[in-house]
């Protein structure tokens, strides 16, 4: 198993209880750089891989099979983590990480343990209340969206369809005991208060 472990926006007091069990368990844990390795250190000493700063997609995916060799045989073996700035989800190294090892080494499962995302972190280093919808983007052109508090998913994703959305998942009570997912044709009429729908185009 190979767990991608958000760490936070880099303060070692914004690690989540869960991420510092993981580094505690895991057979080994990798980094991609120095602020990485620095906030996992206190726990156990990680092995530092080169994920290089470029847009050579030649010398990325280079580095990504040669990365991917030297986690597989944990991950296929025991838990491997893969402790990564931010959240594992939102703009990270660790799904391209993920794709290179669904190829090489197939037999390799997945899952991610969130972090802080920087999205949080900024709201409140800049004492910025977010009551209201808004965008986050990479500079490109926006072709997901994230909606809070989805009571009627199903005519919700009608009225996204209508827009040019076509995949549909909803969280329900994420992290609860009770959590369910939802996707595409699943989605229920009427959903708890605490549920987050992600649709794509």
């Amino acid at each position: 198993m190979l767990v991608g472990l958000g760490l936070g926006p880099g303060n070692p007091d914004l690690l989540t209880l869960r991420a510092v069990r993981l580094l505690k368990d895991a057979d080994a844990v990798f980094v991609p750089g120095r602020i990485a390795h620095d906030l996992v250190i206190p726990y156990r000493k990680p092995v530092m891989l080169d994920f290089p700063m470029t847009d050579n997609e030649t010398k990325i995916r280079q580095c990504m099979v040669a990365n991917a060799a030297k986690i597989a045989p944990v991950a296929d073996n025991g838990l491997a983590v893969f402790g990564i700035l931010g959240d594992p989800n939102f703009f990270s190294t660790f799904s391209r990480l993920c794709a290179v090892i669904a190829e090489t080494h197939p037999a390799v499962e997945f899952r991610t343990e969130p972090g802080i995302s920087s999205i949080t972190a900024f709201a409140a280093a800049a004492g910025v209340p977010v009551n209201s919808g808004f965008t986050v983007s990479d500079g490109s052109a926006s072709a997901a969206g994230i909606f809070l508090k989805v009571r009627k998913p199903r005519k919700k994703a009608a009225e996204l369809r209508s827009e040019g959305y076509s995949e549909f998942i909803l969280v329900e009570r994420m992290f609860f005991p009770e959590m369910k997912v939802y996707r595409n044709e699943d989605l229920p009429a009427e959903s708890d208060y605490m549920s987050v729908m992600y649709a794509r185009k």
